[in-house]
């Protein structure tokens, strides 16, 4: 809920205040006015303790300090305030949590189907998928499909896994080895992460050269 205008800063709830900054903010925020009690225990701007004050002169000291008197610790006896600018805080609170999704990355699991006598052709596209997924920072879940006597010769899958793992060795390596599962073979790739991959021509050339 959104609360009248305070030294020229719109009072909203927010539950998200730092211990570093005199203790969590409840969800029922109260600053300046609406902290109606007779004292309480005063934290300053830089995080000293002030102690024991009467509600007038905590908040006379935030208009003379040009800063919102808030609630930090309403369960305490007496609540604990703190000096602070909150619409200040707000934004940068704002700020570190945009912040904080901007940097997060989302694990993203990618599917390939394979036959296990896949056509070259049919290899190749398959392949450029992969490598695809993975440089775009995917995971790869690649599955085997087995169909009648083909689930007699899992080694095929295996083989044809391998192969796979191989030829995008410079995208991504094996995280889930292949494990048979019902009818399936499935095995999982998955990017590297903070490296740039190396062309695979140039990893042959230097291997050529030593």
């Amino acid at each position: 809920m959104t609360g009248p205008e305070v030294c020229g800063h719109q009072v909203e709830n927010d539950s998200n205040y730092s211990s570093d900054q005199g203790g969590p903010i409840s969800s029922e925020t109260r600053i300046n006015d609406r902290i109606r009690v007779p004292e309480v225990r005063l934290v300053g701007p830089n995080g000293e303790q002030v102690g024991i004050v009467r509600i007038e002169d905590a908040l006379r000291l935030a208009q003379e300090s040009d800063l919102d008197l808030v609630e930090v610790a309403p369960q305490a006896r007496p609540p604990v305030c703190k000096l602070m600018d909150f619409g200040k805080f707000k934004y940068e609170s704002a700020q570190k949590a945009r912040e904080s999704r901007r940097n997060q990355q989302l694990t993203v699991i990618k599917e390939q189907k394979l036959r296990p006598k896949i056509d070259q052709h049919d290899y190749e596209t398959k392949k450029g998928h992969v490598s695809r997924f993975l440089a775009a920072g995917n995971k790869v879940k690649v599955t085997i499909m087995f169909r009648g006597r083909e689930q007699s010769r899992p080694e095929l899958g295996f083989r044809l896994l391998q192969k796979l793992a191989d030829d995008v060795e410079e995208l991504g390596f094996v995280e889930s080895n292949p494990k048979q599962d019902g009818r399936n073979m499935i095995m999982v790739l998955a990017p590297y992460k903070n490296v740039k991959a190396k062309p695979k021509a140039a990893r042959e050339s230097e291997t050529a050269e030593s």
